[in-house]
């Protein structure tokens, strides 16, 4: 099945990831349908649109928006799927709901986006756990190089947990300055991130 401007993608898994195992038990952690932290941000690509360029291919792994496939009640109470449905195992999305791929085990940022992990914070007068707009490239589009440390907009960047790694998205044309190492910078990963064991 192909589309012509559409991705057709199927959950990797299934549509919401809202259960842990522990120890011989499954935990449910959440039992609302509406809730975007519990719904599965993993796809598998079947197919690529037939007009188009793009690097992604099928078969590669796919981080999509949390709307493709989330569940919602319509104003009558009625429970509804997103439009992206075809069936259980077929949706079709858009360029723009593809936040990051996979492929060979690698995880690579469509142009436009770089992946940056926050910074702890050093200051001792600072209340927050985190420094504010600055980060460590993780995956990039290659307008900034893995790895570098970069400073962004404000609002600029969007919530992911990859590979239970908290990680913000920037739009590559927001990171707006690329500073020189101090010596004092240490990531920071919630522990909540580390045993999420999700990709958001």
């Amino acid at each position: 099945m192909k589309s012509v401007y559409n991705f057709v993608v199927k959950p990797k898994g299934d549509r919401y990831n809202n259960t842990k195992k522990v120890g011989d038990s499954e935990l449910i952690l959440n039992t609302e349908i509406f809730n975007h932290q519990y719904v599965n941000r993993e796809a598998v690509v079947i197919s690529t649109p037939i007009v188009g360029d793009t690097d992604i291919k099928p078969g590669d792994t796919v981080v999509v928006h949390h709307n493709v496939f989330r569940r919602w009640h319509n104003v009558k109470g009625i429970e509804k799927n997103s439009r992206a449905y075809f069936n259980e195992d077929t949706y079709f999305i858009n360029h723009d709901q593809i936040f990051l791929y996979k492929r060979d085990d690698e995880w690579i940022a469509p142009k436009g986006y770089c992946f940056v992990k926050p910074l702890k914070a050093v200051d001792q007068f600072n209340i927050e756990s985190e420094k504010p707009l600055q980060g460590v490239v993780k995956y990039s589009d290659g307008t900034v190089k893995v790895n570098d440390l970069v400073g962004f907009r404000p609002s600029s960047q969007y919530e992911f947990i990859v590979d239970s790694e908290r990680l913000y998205r920037v739009l590559s044309n927001f990171i707006t300055i690329k500073y020189e190492y101090q010596g004092d910078e240490e990531e920071y990963n919630p522990s909540w991130a580390e045993s999420s064991g999700r990709v958001d």
